[in-house]
């Protein structure tokens, strides 16, 4: 059974800083949301995001952050299309009070909501507004 590795990922790290500005998520603050991939996940996810509790924050003196777990095996084989809405997807778990906590799956995280998202930047992409 191979070990579970993780690996920071900056280039990731960029487009979600791209698309936070492009699509003026202004609740997110991307400076302090990180992108990690993980190998050899037994998980059947794409991608999961994670925030620090607040019992962590306060003990420890950190401001909130998000780290966002791609499965590589899984991620890496889609097409770009389908990696910006798995970013999205992730994205909009991220509550408007940036906490640490996460909204969970339904409106905000929906098919429809994360379609209409993934339109707005290719639009934007588009016109050169991004």
């Amino acid at each position: 059974m191979a070990k579970l590795r993780y690996e920071r990922d900056p280039d990731t790290e960029k487009l979600v800083r791209k698309i936070v500005v492009c699509l003026r998520l202004d609740w997110i603050d991307p400076s302090r949301v990180y992108v990690v991939k993980s190998r050899e996940s037994a998980s059947n996810a794409i991608a999961r995001i994670y925030g620090l509790p607040k019992v962590f924050q306060v003990s420890l003196g950190f401001e909130p952050c998000y780290v966002i777990e791609l499965i590589s095996e899984k991620f890496d084989r889609l097409p770009e299309e389908e990696k910006i809405k798995v970013l999205l997807h992730e994205l909009m778990h991220i509550p408007k009070t940036f906490s640490g906590g996460l909204r969970p799956h339904g409106r905000y995280t929906s098919k429809q909501t994360i379609d209409k998202l993934y339109a707005m930047l290719r639009d934007a992409k588009k016109s050169g507004s991004c």
